[in-house]
């Protein structure tokens, strides 16, 4: 099943569902009876500026899915790139993405999702290569309508001694997918792979990852945290496997989250499969509600509960949030989190 072949045949057959056992939580098939006709043309001249743009002359703006795009970064070269997909209208497309960092380059690419109110079914498939010692962070800030469907999903392929960061930031929509794919090889590369969700109302937000450790020596570093209100639902589904022979590896993995009202919902699967005797891996998942001495404490000190509860769950996000190593990103992610807690 593939999002992208229902997109190109307009068949909803082929879309994933909850028989599917990665796409169970994220149904679909049951949510889409008909795909809509192709989205419009539109110049995107006309969409206005993304948050990212003022951090770089360097942009990239795909609207409505038009189009195949290629970045590359040289070896020995520093590049930082802005990468907007932008959804507009009620209908549906899809786009595709290959992003090369050749040896020794070094890639910021700052990324956003940028949806309106239409009802909208996009897709974006991204193939991100890394050379020998290159370097990317990828940091994704992800604004849906409340009734757009967006699938994103990334591959990665790292060679010895890269390094590869993501950060997702997402606050859902009506059904929403971020989903990447690595094929780590060991040689001392490493990986790190974080997010962040702020959900509300009835939106719908899946953070799903594979890992696959092929070769000795790797390290894989994963934290994701959110917080989910109203009838919101979050996905978190992480899997990390070492094959047999991938020695050394040192793997963590981290999903916590904060149910903020008795409809919201949160779904967590984090799995280790390991095929491997001398490795160091770990997970560690928790869902609950605000610490009550913590509030207690701020109330007693005079702060009113609904500031209390927003700077007791903002310091809780701001973990993931300090990770990012692009200071002027991790300030605007910074604000958007404390944007979305003040909401």
């Amino acid at each position: 099943m593939s999002v992208a072949e229902a997109i190109r045949e307009r068949d909803a057959a082929r879309l994933p569902g909850k028989r599917d056992e990665d796409w169970r939580w994220t149904d679909l098939r049951g949510l889409i009876r008909q795909v809509p006709p192709p989205s419009a043309e539109v110049d995107p001249a006309v969409v206005g500026a993304g948050p990212f743009d003022a951090l770089t002359d360097e942009r990239v703006v795909i609207v409505n899915g038009l189009g195949a795009v290629h970045i590359g970064v040289e070896p020995g070269e520093a590049k930082v790139v802005v990468l907007r997909h932008v959804s507009r209208g009620d209908g549906a497309h899809a786009a595709r993405v290959s992003v090369e960092v050749e040896a020794g380059g070094r890639l910021t690419l700052l990324e956003s999702y940028e949806g309106d109110a239409g009802g909208y079914l996009a897709q974006a498939g991204l193939l991100f290569s890394l050379g020998k010692d290159a370097t990317l962070e990828r940091v994704v800030l992800v604004s849906d309508g409340a009734e757009g469907v967006t699938v994103s999903q990334a591959e990665v392929e790292l060679s010895p001694g890269a390094a590869f960061a993501q950060t997702v930031a997402t606050s859902g929509a009506r059904r929403q997918r971020i989903e990447v794919r690595v094929a780590h090889p060991g040689g001392h590369a490493g990986l790190r792979l974080d997010g962040v969700y702020i959900l509300d109302g009835k939106r719908h937000a899946d953070l799903t990852s594979v890992v696959t450790h092929a070769g000795v020596d790797g390290a894989t570093d994963q934290l994701a945290k959110g917080v989910v209100r109203d009838q919101a639902r979050a996905v978190f589904q992480g899997r990390i496997v070492v094959a047999e022979g991938a020695d050394r590896t040192d793997a963590r993995m981290g999903h916590h989250a904060l149910i903020l009202s008795d409809r919201a919902e949160v779904d967590a699967k984090p799995e280790l499969e390991i095929y491997a005797d001398d490795v160091a891996c770990a997970h560690g998942n928790t869902v609950g509600a605000l610490d009550e001495d913590a509030l207690f404490y701020a109330r007693q000190r005079g702060v009113p509960e609904p500031q209390a509860r927003a700077l007791l769950t903002e310091a809780f996000i701001g973990e993931v949030v300090d990770r990012i190593g692009h200071e002027p990103a991790r300030e605007i992610v910074r604000a958007w989190v404390s944007e979305r807690l003040g909401g």
